[in-house]
């Protein structure tokens, strides 16, 4: 084997190994070793190397060398759930996507265990606009695969799409039981509790992300990422509670010391944003304006997912 394909075969090997994409070399490399018949001397390589570049074709729109190499993997891999999955990667680049979402239907109906048609169904439909249908496969999908985290992340998401919260915050509860100590999990509970009006739960769920994320930093350490974000939750579910009465369809109690909550909240917002250098000036007088005892016009913000 050439030096050139020795190179090739490295370069494409170390983009497997590091799960990069990389289509437009991946195609220019793939086609070297494909043309030349290589890929019949890489062994069980091969099958993994056909697999890299079908997908990467599919990418740039090359369907004829996409299609050579499903055939040749098709051939040696017949009724191959993995096959399958990239029949249909191929056929929703250039098919009707009732064609496409058939394909896969049909594929369930025969092996419902199979996860990935089933998350290429749900990519299909959302990417159709189809969220009800979304929403319900997903649902089955879950119902099988209860352990999917990133699954149940999803299925908030949709519903927050149709701003139903409540339902959202019910898929990220199932997250939450399977990733507790996730902050982010953890965050996108409170805002979309927040979002949803129980304002109680959102700042419960605001000071455990916060309460996560500390346990691997300094008390004196200025907040940072998840935990100025959940520091401005906070605040904002302080000012809610001190403007209104808010009840809590979780029954969550409202937060003792609210005064002194708000304090703190203001404290290290107020901390986060004089840390900052001078780029960011406009938007950190923006804080200190809004963050100001002067400023209690009961503006409802809001949290974008």
């Amino acid at each position: 084997m050439s030096a050139s394909f020795g190179s090739a075969l490295h370069s494409l090997a170390n983009y497997r190994a590091h799960n990069t994409r990389a289509s437009q070399e991946v195609l220019e490399k793939g086609k070297l070793l494909l043309n030349s018949n290589a890929a019949s001397k890489l062994g069980d390589d091969a099958w993994a190397f056909l697999e890299q570049l079908a997908l990467a074709a599919i990418d740039v729109a090359k369907y004829d060398v996409a299609d050579e190499c499903i055939r040749q993997l098709a051939a040696k891999f017949p009724e191959s759930p993995r096959v399958d999955v990239l029949t249909g990667i191929r056929m929703e680049a250039t098919q009707p996507p009732e064609i496409v979402l058939k394909f896969y239907e049909e594929l369930l109906e025969a092996d419902s265990s199979n996860a990935a048609i089933y998350k290429r169904q749900i990519s299909v439909l959302i990417r159709t606009g189809k969220i009800e249908q979304a929403v319900s496969k997903l649902s089955e999908y879950l119902d099988t695969f209860y352990s999917d985290v990133e699954g149940w992340v999803e299925l908030a998401e949709l519903y927050s799409s149709c701003n139903q919260y409540t339902f959202a915050t019910q898929a990220l509860s199932h997250a939450l039981l399977l990733a507790p100590q996730n902050p982010f999990y953890v965050l996108q509970f409170a805002e979309t509790a927040y979002s949803a009006d129980d304002i109680p739960l959102a700042a419960k769920m605001f000071m455990l992300a916060i309460d996560i994320v500390d346990r691997h930093t300094s008390d004196e350490s200025i907040p940072t990422g998840v935990s100025i974000r959940a520091w401005y939750g906070v605040k904002l579910c302080c000012r809610v509670l001190s403007e209104r009465s808010c009840s809590s369809a979780s029954e969550t109690p409202l937060p003792k010391n609210l005064n002194l909550l708000d304090e703190l909240a203001t404290e290290r917002v107020l901390t986060a944003y004089s840390a900052g250098g001078t780029d960011n000036a406009t938007g950190r007088e923006l804080v200190f304006s809004w963050m100001g005892p002067s400023d209690r016009s009961g503006t409802r913000l809001h949290f974008v997912h």
